[in-house]
């Protein structure tokens, strides 16, 4: 895009706005003459710094992303707000100029439009020189200060006083789809409504009929809503967001969102009773795993689920089922007695929620879970998991692994073919029975596969799969959102290191990878974003860390668990080479003699003014301080909260990770970055990124937009169950009524498929000879003829029988023509 020419509109359009403006007898009766101009007129020193800035940005972003085919990063997604800013100014200018002698054109209304979108662009180029100074102090190709205190700590004090009203009154949302933008604006009203009366009245029922009535005047009063907006978000604590966000499991919200999902015919909450049972290990069969129930903070107690699935399948409906269930709504019961159970399937999808891990279950999340239970044909396992702040880390963790071990153990009741374990031996094999049944642990050259129970703690197993019992087939799929992929990550880290089945693949949408307070260019948008606001982000992070101190052998026993230097890498050299000569092409042109920061005493910079903006330059402030303590924790940084800082060690051997991130999401530089450092350690990941959408857009299916991303997640849930070994060629397999090329539509998809497929490849090739074939042919030809039956006609003939009928009628004319000559 063509910065100068933007920019050149942007000043020619507003010139021409406030000449037409000028104009109208209200507008020149409501300015004296005396007033200083409005700030959307006042455009030539903005132009001098913005317009560079932008530029510089621009010329730099391409370095951060995952690949050139994937482009996304904190960096990029900044200039693209600030595109979206000036073309709304673009746009509302030139309907000024065009519509100003129309018999029902407001005057007031659109200056105050151009004034707010103006404060907006104000406020933004702030966040782009805080981004400058992320590029020039974070290391080489890192997107996050991952260092305590410093810009972490400034971007906190500026967020908490700078003016953030503009973006939640008539700019509201003004960065994602316009099809958004009136489901944000019902969310605001609720929430300041909400807000308003949460005080008043004792029970929740009393709060919402309160707030119904007097969400009106925030409909009509665009800068009374977003002036509430941000008192909200500045003041309210845990309890008013977990009462808000629960909302959506009342019976009244969740039968609406129900009338309007996919039916199905089972849909059964479960409760598992906190026993001791045995899994079989992944290296070694013989050798059993015994899964302890959760008991962390609360003690042992049962572990709620939710099983949907689109059809009765055998095992649903048994008795042993039924004494784990109960059925939800009067169709199931029914449906449960009347139908007739399908086959079993051969795939699982266990889900985790989101809900930043204080909120939700599985019942806000039913409108997608219901959709998928269609669209794939599996059975889907939700788990209720405890949230904080009443069950802190590690208690949803813990019962999210127990919930997985316990769908393996018994996966016939859920309506998935169940597993065994045969007893032919089979020789000569070099791939190990963790790679056969979903382990994934890949036995290379030079590679460390550590854990628990790794292949290197262990001797190699004798390879005991049975052709017959077609293990191969059987697949298990983790999937979650938010909150919920990183618990996805993290239960597949945890069965690694207890030494249980790895499951086959996980989708993470949006996932929270990097739990800390460290800043990046995408926590930047918490300033603008409505749904996730940087305050309710320290308080979620707070609250699932724990606010209790530690004593001092907790404190060493995370510390033994993520040990130092486990950051991960960056892509290029540390701090002590200089700063690549691109890095400079962002500097602004007024900030060259920038200072070092000044710690006053006891090491802590006053708020609210960062003195390092250009001279002349201050963004707007808000009158009160808006409450952003995020305590620093050694919880924060353990491998099982921040996955991005675990060791190389423990991701080696990690299965597939596809992960569908958002452009405008605050989460965005989580996934970049988990995504690059996988990739980085040889494990096969692909990401996608998704356009202008907000954060947990999957329950968001109100637009077209939304309903691409839906389709994007479950192509990567059907790649995982219809990959193969070694098949460097196999693309997913479209959403159902697509044409092929729909889950590419709102995404850029990667050769991360590709980088995927290769190293499975690998895998097949150092697979050869598991089935007697030769050195270097690809698993997937041999697992063709081995384990995949042949298609019969209804004749009874395969194709087999009709190639062998071919060349034998091509012998005997071979024959016949030898003998006649």
């Amino acid at each position: 895009m063509d910065n100068a020419a933007l920019f050149a509109s942007v000043y020619a359009v507003c010139e021409q706005a406030a000449a037409a403006l000028a104009e109208e007898p209200g507008e020149a009766a409501t300015t004296p003459p005396a007033a200083p101009p409005r700030p959307w007129r006042a455009s030539g020193s903005t132009r001098a710094r913005l317009e560079p800035v932008v530029a510089g940005l621009a010329a730099t972003f391409h370095h951060f992303d995952f690949d050139p085919l994937v482009p996304g990063n904190g960096y990029r997604s900044l200039v693209k707000v600030v595109h979206s800013c000036l073309f709304h100014i673009i746009q509302k200018g030139r309907y000024i100029a065009t519509n100003r002698r129309k018999l029902f054109f407001r005057a007031p209304h659109n200056a105050k439009e151009m004034e707010a979108y103006s404060a907006a662009l104000c406020q933004l180029r702030a966040l782009l020189y805080l981004a400058q100074r992320l590029l020039h102090d974070n290391d080489q190709g890192d997107l996050y200060f991952q260092r305590e205190g410093g810009l972490s700590d400034i971007f906190a004090q500026e967020y908490a006083s700078m003016h953030k009203a503009c973006f939640y009154g008539r700019c509201l949302g003004f960065q994602f789809s316009p099809a958004i933008r009136p489901f944000l604006q019902t969310v605001v009203t609720g929430l300041v409504s909400f807000g308003e009366n949460y005080n008043k009245h004792k029970s929740l029922i009393g709060v919402a009929a309160s707030s119904f009535f007097t969400s009106g005047k925030y409909v009509v009063d665009p800068e009374l809503r977003g002036a509430e907006f941000e008192r909200v978000i500045q003041n309210m604590d845990m309890p008013f967001w977990k009462a808000f966000w629960n909302l959506s499991e009342t019976e009244l919200i969740s039968g609406l969102a129900n009338i309007m999902s996919a039916a199905v015919q089972v849909n059964r909450t479960l409760s598992v009773p906190p026993v001791s049972f045995l899994l079989p290990s992944a290296s070694d069969p013989r050798v059993s795993v015994t899964i302890a129930p959760p008991a962390a903070h609360c003690g042992p107690g049962p572990v709620n689920m939710r099983l949907i699935s689109h059809k009765l399948l055998e095992g649903q409906n048994s008795e042993e089922m039924l004494a784990f269930s109960h059925a939800e709504g009067t169709p199931i019961s029914v449906s449960l007695g009347l139908t007739k159970p399908s086959p079993p399937s051969p795939w699982l999808l266990v889900h985790f929620h989101g809900g930043g891990f204080v909120a939700h279950t599985s019942k806000s999340h039913e409108n997608y879970l219901r959709s998928w239970a269609q669209d794939l044909g599996v059975p889907i396992l939700s788990v209720d998991y405890s949230v904080a702040p009443e069950a802190p880390f590690p208690r949803a963790l813990e019962e999210c692994f127990y919930a997985y071990c316990w769908a393996l153990k018994h996966c016939h009741l859920l309506g998935e073919c169940c597993y065994r374990f045969p007893s032919t031996p089979l020789r000569d094999s070099t791939l190990h029975l963790s790679s056969l049944i979903g382990g994934w642990k890949q036995q290379r050259p030079g590679s460390s596969l550590v854990g628990a129970n790794s292949v290197e703690d262990h001797p190699a197993p004798v390879n005991t799969f049975d052709v017959s019992v077609g293990v191969h087939r059987r697949r298990v799929c983790l999937a979650g959102d938010s909150a919920g992929g990183n618990l996805g990550i993290t239960v597949a880290m945890r069965a690694m290191s207890q030494g249980v089945r790895l499951p086959d693949g996980i989708m993470a949408a949006y996932p929270a990878t990097l739990l800390t307070t460290y800043a990046s260019p995408s926590r930047l948008l918490t300033v603008i974003d409505p749904l996730l606001p940087l305050s309710v982000l320290y308080k979620c992070l707070n609250a699932y860390a724990g606010t209790e101190p530690q004593t001092s052998e907790q404190e060493g026993a995370v510390k033994t668990e993520s040990p130092a230097g486990s950051s991960p890498p960056s892509d290029s050299a540390g701090r002590g080479e200089d700063p690549p000569p691109w890095s400079q092409a962002c500097r602004d042109p007024g900030s060259e003699n920038r200072q070092a920061e000044a710690p006053s005493e006891g090491g802590v910079l006053h708020p609210p003014a960062w003195d390092e903006y250009p001279e002349g330059f201050q963004p707007l402030r808000s009158e009160q301080l808006a409450q952003t303590c995020a305590q620093s924790s050694p919880v924060n940084r353990d491998p099982y909260v921040s996955p991005l800082l675990a060791p190389d060690s423990m991701l080696m051997g990690l299965p597939p990770i596809h992960i569908v991130a958002c452009a405008l999401d605050a989460m965005l530089d989580d996934s970049v970055m988990f995504a690059r450092r996988l990739r980085c350690l040889g494990q096969p990941v692909t990401l996608c990124v998704v356009e202008d959408l907000p954060h947990g857009f999957l329950c968001l299916q109100l637009c077209k937009e939304t309903q691409e991303a839906y389709r994007v997640c479950v192509a990567r849930i059907r790649e995982v169950f219809s990959q193969r070994h070694g098949n460097a060629d196999q693309e997913a397999r479209p959403a159902e009524g697509g044409n092929g090329q729909e889950r590419r539509a709102p995404a850029r998809s990667g050769p991360g498929i590709r980088k995927a497929g290769s190293w499975l490849l690998e895998m097949g090739r150092i697979g050869s000879g598991l089935c007697g074939c030769a050195p270097g042919r690809s698993l997937p030809v041999c697992s063709g003829a081995l384990y995949r039956k042949p298609r019969k006609d209804r004749e009874g003939r395969t194709p087999q029988d009709g190639q062998r009928k071919k060349t034998s009628r091509k012998k005997d004319e071979t024959r016949e023509v030898s003998r006649m000559n």
